[in-house]
């Protein structure tokens, strides 16, 4: 599926301004009540599921991980690595317009994430205790194939991951605001007007003095998925909130591929995390000097598998 990379926060300033959280208000607790959804809601409800529906039925959102149908290579998984890592599918803080296809350099968090779900009213409670429940078990795993501190925290969270669907636009644009004040026309428009073909998106913040240090990041989930897409989503947005940004045609078995063949973060995936974690590759390193480094993670990593 189509997601949203990393992009600017305010007009005006450099390329992935600063934006510290430590101090964003929390949400207001507003107790759930009883559901009713909207026509749109509804029609985006039955439109993701044949998505679903057709997607499966062609043998992709695969949730087997991959296996001797999906063997991949050292080499294979360092040019992967290195497409996803240090290329962006959008161009910086200009919504969904394509990137110059030029690399950059490698970004990722250097403190500690603190992911943080928040709920529209729309959202039924069944399905707010089952996206819990998914990401009470999938935050370990980010921390654990990382090596970084990864966790789930209300107070103080910089990672938020916002569950709400169409009936909750104006909840969503005044969280936003919120979790970034003084947001980018570009920012707050990407949320107002998202085209149903984009399933989710994440974007990324960076800090004031490094362009490739992530301090901040909001991942939208449509409430309007079913199970395996709402789940996929989850995965595959906050890994490449942690700074795989990309997608690639070429990458299997791979959630960061455009066609949808896998739905969760797979062991190739978690291979990728744990190159870019390395503390081998330095934030901020572009793509020619960090080239031999990754080339040994990929060997050492895969010699984890053959």
């Amino acid at each position: 599926m189509s997601i949203l990379r990393a992009i600017g926060l305010v007009a005006g300033l450099a390329v992935l301004a600063a934006c510290d959280t430590t101090v964003t208000p929390p949400p207001v607790a507003v107790a759930p009540k009883p559901v009713r959804i909207s026509e749109a809601s509804e029609s985006l409800r039955n439109y993701y599921a044949h998505v679903q529906s057709d997607l499966v039925t062609r043998g992709l959102l695969r949730t087997d991980g991959g296996g001797p149908d999906t063997p991949f290579t050292p080499d294979m998984l360092a040019r992967n690595f290195e497409r996803i890592a240090f290329y962006d599918e959008y161009a910086i803080d200009s919504g969904l317009r394509a990137s110059s296809g030029r690399a950059g350099q490698l970004r990722r968090w250097a403190g500690p994430v603190r992911m943080n779900v928040e709920f529209g009213p729309s959202v039924p409670e069944a399905q707010r205790a089952t996206d819990r429940q998914t990401l009470q078990a999938y935050i370990p795993r980010l921390a654990r194939v990382t090596g970084h501190s990864i966790s789930q925290k209300s107070s103080r969270a910089n990672f938020h991951v916002l569950v709400m669907g169409e009936d909750d636009k104006s909840v969503l644009e005044t969280r936003i605001k919120q979790i970034v004040p003084g947001a980018s026309t570009s920012t707050l428009n990407l949320f107002r007007n998202i085209p149903k073909t984009i399933h989710c998106l994440v974007v990324a913040f960076s800090s004031e003095t490094n362009a490739g240090e992530y301090n901040s990041a909001i991942a939208l989930i449509r409430a309007e998925h079913p199970d395996i897409l709402r789940k996929s989503c989850i995965h595959e947005e906050l890994a490449q909130g942690l700074g795989l940004a990309n997608d690639s045609p070429e990458a299997r078995p791979s959630i960061f591929n455009d066609d949808d063949e896998f739905a969760y973060l797979t062991t190739h995936d978690e291979m990728l995390l744990a190159i870019l974690y390395d503390s081998r590759l330095a934030i901020g390193m572009d793509v020619d000097r960090a080239r031999p480094v990754v080339r040994i993670l990929a060997r050492e990593q895969a010699g984890r598998i053959y």
